[in-house]
């Protein structure tokens, strides 16, 4: 499995792979299945359905590695626009954004700038913002910058756990001691598997490990984390998370599951039919093709269940 994975995420930087899915009637199709569309009517549309049936939203303007100062002032000013957008509507929803979108390889007085912005119209409109999770030469600077940004902006909003938060990955060794320094500083987490291409000497090579890591950092974000989300698709940690919870008194309102854009709607609606809080990821824009990659060769199940869709009329 870890080897097809690897394989994919390979392929997928071939120059002939990505024009053939980006130009390709079917890959735009597959696109579909998991991105809410190209602009920001069409990820509302998205997200006034997923509301309609009891399930929160995190907006997702696709975008990363930006080079240019002026390319990542014009990302901030449109996750503000995402923001004025949720609060006129009054839609159930929050935002995810990524640092390098933002100006982080540029320099991170840049990003800083671009991110305060955000936070800014984030505390007016008290909205939740998640500081996403890239891949491993971007985890220090994130979880730094989350928590410069969480103290900096404290007591600015009534956000549950302030309006700051951010993202670790089961599959990194390093999270276990992440995890107990957001803890420890009252900062929202949401937890997943991880979904970028990474060396052994910085991950579990096995999924048995990332999994079972999964697992004992749901008990401690469930024990003591500020409102944790539980960002998975595995029906296993699902039951492990709603067991834990039962067996500490744990209420359903103190966290929630999250999954993604067009997996699992079965599971999304039982859970909400439990009575359990479901946030749903939405990416939309035009720059869909590093994130569908991702998610094609995080579980390679995807790629056959969206061909097989695509290819039905």
């Amino acid at each position: 499995m870890l080897m097809l994975r690897n394989l994919m995420l390979t392929a997928a930087n071939v120059p002939v792979v990505h024009d053939f899915v980006t130009d390709h009637p079917l890959g735009r199709q597959m696109a579909g299945r998991f991105v809410a569309g190209q602009d920001l009517d069409a990820a509302m549309a998205a997200v006034a359905e997923l509301n309609r049936r009891g399930i929160q939203v995190s907006l997702d303007h696709l975008g990363e590695n930006t080079s240019n100062a002026e390319e990542a002032a014009a990302t901030a000013r449109d996750y503000v626009a995402i923001l004025d957008r949720i609060a006129a509507t009054g839609a159930q929803a929050n935002i995810s954004i990524k640092l390098t979108a933002l100006g982080l390889d540029i320099g991170e007085d840049v990003c800083l700038r671009n991110v305060r912005f955000v936070l800014a119209a984030a505390c007016a409109h008290n909205i939740f913002v998640r500081l996403d999770m890239e891949g491993s030469a971007y985890t220090e600077p994130t979880l730094r910058l989350t928590h410069l940004l969480h103290a900096e902006f404290a007591g600015k909003s009534t956000v549950t756990g302030g309006v700051v938060g951010t993202v670790v990955q089961s599959m990194l060794y390093r999270t276990a001691d992440d995890v107990a320094q957001l803890v420890a500083d009252g900062i929202r987490v949401r937890l997943v598997k991880g979904a970028y291409r990474e060396p052994p000497s910085v991950a579990f090579p096995n999924k048995f490990d990332v999994d079972e890591n999964y697992r004992l950092l749901l008990h401690t974000l469930l024990r003591a984390g500020v409102y944790p989300a539980i960002a998975t698709h595995d029906e296993r940690l699902i039951t492990e998370a709603q067991r834990f919870a039962r067996q500490h008194d744990i209420a359903p309102a103190r966290f929630e599951f999250q999954m993604l854009y067009g997996i699992r709607r079965d599971l999304q609606e039982r859970l909400v039919q439990e009575g359990y809080n479901v946030r749903v990821y939405v990416p939309y824009g035009t720059q869909w093709y590093p994130y569908l990659s991702r998610r094609m060769a995080e579980r390679p199940a995807n790629l056959i269940f969206v061909m097989s869709n695509a290819l039905r009329k």
